[in-house]
């Protein structure tokens, strides 16, 4: 389920990028890079990934597995989804590749954040800072975000109707697809508890992405 659902959030990327109608913010990030050193987006995904997971060595944060896979398989699955979808298609069809793309994210989302196996090194980084800083974890996300997305649109990342979509949609749609898949959930319920799943970007291991890359 971990590898299943980091390679449909590649995937899910890739339908954003062809929509060519707007990107989350760290995609946008990883756009603007492309175009300026001339590497693949999903490289970019994947050295962006590196680099972010160094950050969390000060932070005293302790990759897992999920980390590791997801800094790999999101830009390789991206790129690989991006050979085999064709450019150009008509405004009727990128509306299409763009919301599918929103939705499979949220999908994806739930499938790996639910088979708990560690934080994604984007998300590791919001964990880690919320915790070192004592600021609340939707303040740090919020500033980090706005500040890659401000980065990547100028150098040229596409950010659009997309963009905003994904911004407001994403939380609902992981919030209904992650009990679906939530491997603890089981365990709760037998406890006689009422469980809403892991926030969101909590360092709790399950807590492997805001849908954002991860």
């Amino acid at each position: 389920m971990l590898y299943l659902g980091l390679a449909l959030y590649g995937a899910s990327g890739a339908l954003q990028v062809r929509s060519g109608l707007g990107l989350d913010p760290w995609d946008v990030l990883h756009q603007g890079i492309a175009f300026h050193t001339g590497l693949a987006i999903g490289t970019v995904s994947i050295l962006v990934g590196a680099v972010v997971l160094l950050g969390w060595i000060p932070l005293r944060q302790w990759p897992g597995l999920g980390t590791v896979s997801n800094v790999v398989l999101v830009g390789s699955s991206m790129n690989v989804t991006l050979a085999l979808l064709p450019g150009g298609a008509p405004l009727a069809w990128r509306i299409p590749e763009m919301l599918g793309g929103i939705v499979l994210c949220g999908l994806a989302s739930g499938m790996y954040i639910g088979a708990r196996f560690g934080p994604g090194p984007r998300d590791g980084l919001m964990t880690g800072l919320a915790r070192r800083t004592g600021r609340s974890l939707r303040l740090v996300r919020v500033g980090i975000e706005l500040t890659v997305l401000a980065i990547g649109w100028l150098l040229g990342g596409t950010v659009g109707i997309g963009t905003v979509l994904f911004a407001v949609s994403i939380g609902p749609l992981v919030q209904f697809f992650l009990p679906l898949f939530d491997t603890a959930a089981p365990a709760r319920a037998g406890a006689g508890q009422r469980s809403p799943g892991p926030v969101l970007g909590e360092p709790a291991p399950g807590s492997v992405a805001t849908a954002s890359r991860g």
